[in-house]
């Protein structure tokens, strides 16, 4: 294997600049569409990283075959290096963003198991009748308020309801939950991160310490008062005598806040602008809801890709797609790109709603870290979309969508909306 790593890509191509990702779309899926023609795969300065470690740079895997060859060799591929980040993280990140995302078997799989039996069928029964009483509760408020930003009252509230709801949170402490999910995921953006790097990280794990302690305080209080919520099913999980621990219960809270809202949202978000744009689309939708709105869910994640990127590391010498990699190679599973490959998808730059075969990699490619919450993002998508169009079907997007400066999540930070 190589002992020397290549010269990293510079220029128009370099994902590790916020340049990249302030381009826009249609540059950016061109330049995808270049990486994806090279061979080997491009490799990319990391940067300086901000907690003063050496970084080795990362290769981009930008091709549908590469991100899945990667996703279902865990053992080769692990996660427990970081995978949201990529740089590596000190251990004080680790404390509230250690979550099951960073994580490798058997510890994993371990903590999936125990979280897997907390949602029993009595609960995701809940969750459903929650999900399709929320949404019709937020166009209900839509219709009355009129236009909008539509991030705000609908996209941003459906996901962040239904899993305050789930933990059995309180609508006290909504706005806070918001806020803090925000920051985390905020990327470069200084809508809500300082631009100043040390305050930055501040605020992120500040953020990260709020929501820990929020859902720690919470299980206290149900271990003296359990209640039909996931909080009280969380912490009374056992398998084999094993439950989960207070740090690993406020990780996968913030996992489920942080994950479960941002992708979701930014789902809905980008549906409204995709069905403003292409009214094809939306006429064909609205003359068959029912047969049309489940492939319509997966070509908005496909064509949208909400989580752009995970990070993967080499644990052994590994040959892939004919090139040799080394042990301790990084690599960025880049979703975004795999779904706008053309070997995969025919005219992948065309939103269909009737695509099909449609393997998009939205919520990652087939493995054990593919999204423990899809389903729910699905179904979330579903019922809001269904509300809208059959009782607000006149909506539309009214302004270009004020989009987030990240190169982790595809957001949408605001988006002028109007009934007419």
């Amino acid at each position: 294997m190589p002992d020397v790593l290549p010269t990293p890509i510079t220029g128009e191509l370099d994902m590790s600049q916020n340049a990249f990702w302030e381009q826009p779309r249609a540059a950016r899926f061109a330049a995808f569409a270049r990486m994806r023609a090279m061979s080997p795969p491009p490799f990319l300065d990391a940067g300086t990283s901000p907690f003063g470690t050496t970084e080795r740079g990362y290769y981009a895997l930008v091709r549908h075959a590469d991100v899945a060859e990667a996703s279902r060799n865990p053992a080769l591929f692990c996660s427990g290096a970081g995978a949201t980040s990529i740089f590596d993280l000190p251990a004080e990140f680790n404390e509230y963003f250690g979550s099951m995302i960073s994580m490798d078997d058997p510890r994993h799989a371990r903590l999936r198991r125990i979280v897997s039996r907390a949602f029993t069928p009595k609960m995701i029964k809940k969750f459903t009748d929650d999900v399709q009483r929320t949404a019709s509760g937020i166009v209900d408020d839509l219709l009355a308020t009129g236009p909008c930003d539509f991030v705000e009252q609908v996209a941003a509230r459906l996901p962040l309801k239904i899993i305050c709801a789930m933990m059995g949170i309180g609508d006290e402490h909504y706005a806070m939950v918001l806020k803090n999910t925000n920051i985390i995921l905020a990327g470069a953006d200084p809508e809500f991160v300082s631009e100043d790097m040390n305050e930055a990280i501040t605020q992120v794990l500040t953020a990260g310490g709020d929501l820990a302690a929020l859902v720690t305080g919470l299980a206290e209080e149900r271990k003296a008062r359990p209640a039909d919520d996931l909080v009280s099913a969380l912490i009374s999980a056992n398998i084999d005598g094993e439950q989960l621990t207070p740090a690993e219960l406020a990780s996968f809270f913030i996992l489920l806040v942080v994950a479960g809202n941002e992708t979701t949202r930014n789902a809905i978000s980008h549906a409204l602008v995709l069905l403003t744009e292409h009214a094809d689309q939306r006429e064909l939708l609205l003359a068959d809801i029912e047969g049309r709105i489940g492939p319509a869910v997966e070509e908005i994640v496909r064509y949208v890709s909400p989580v752009i990127w995970m990070r993967r590391t080499l644990t052994q010498d590994y040959v892939m797609n004919g090139h040799a990699y080394g042990e301790g190679d990084k690599f960025l599973l880049f979703y975004q790109a795999a779904n706008r490959d053309d070997t995969v998808f025919a005219h992948p730059e065309r939103f269909d709603i009737t695509r099909s075969p449609n393997p998009h990699v939205g919520f990652g490619a087939a493995g054990p870290h593919f999204c423990l919450g899809a389903h729910l993002a699905r179904r979330e998508i579903t019922a809001v979309l269904r509300e809208l169009l059959t009782r607000a079907g006149g909506i539309r997007a009214v302004g270009p969508p004020d989009y987030l400066l990240s190169s982790f999540i595809n957001g949408i930070k605001h988006l002028p909306c109007d009934l007419a």
